[in-house]
């Protein structure tokens, strides 16, 4: 079964990173990548990535003629948004939770675990038609 989870980021602890020092930078993106290399050793590991701020988003709609309407991002009362993503297939729905506690505990400020929420959900498939 494929899931997906979803790193729930915050405002406040977007904003908040501005203020980690370099080294807690590292240690935090290091940490990822060390989550990402062990799933791939274990055949867990579809894919992952990381988002832009939600200041940088777009949303797009088609008009009544298909036509492309562009407007700026989430509305300014955003608190939450996706922050970043994985793609992981695993036997069970208890794997995909282990990993999903594993991934909320990246390192923060100080090294500190930021136990941020993920939020789980099972990749669906299209059925047979």
């Amino acid at each position: 079964m494929k899931y997906m989870l979803m790193m729930i980021g915050t405002s406040q602890n977007f904003e908040a990173m501005g203020s980690w020092t370099p080294e807690e930078i590292r240690a935090h993106i290091q940490f990822m990548t060390d989550v990402n290399e062990r799933l791939a050793a274990n055949g867990e590991f579809v894919t992952a990535e990381g988002l832009t701020p939600p200041r940088e988003t777009k949303i797009v709609r088609a008009d009544a003629d298909g036509s492309a309407v562009v407007t700026d991002g989430p509305f300014p009362e955003t608190k939450e948004f996706l922050a970043g993503y994985w793609i992981v297939q695993t036997d069970t729905l208890d794997r995909a939770v282990e990993i999903a506690a594993m991934v909320s505990t990246a390192p923060g400020r100080g090294g500190e675990p930021m136990n941020i929420p993920i939020e789980l959900r099972e990749v669906g498939e299209a059925p047979d038609l």
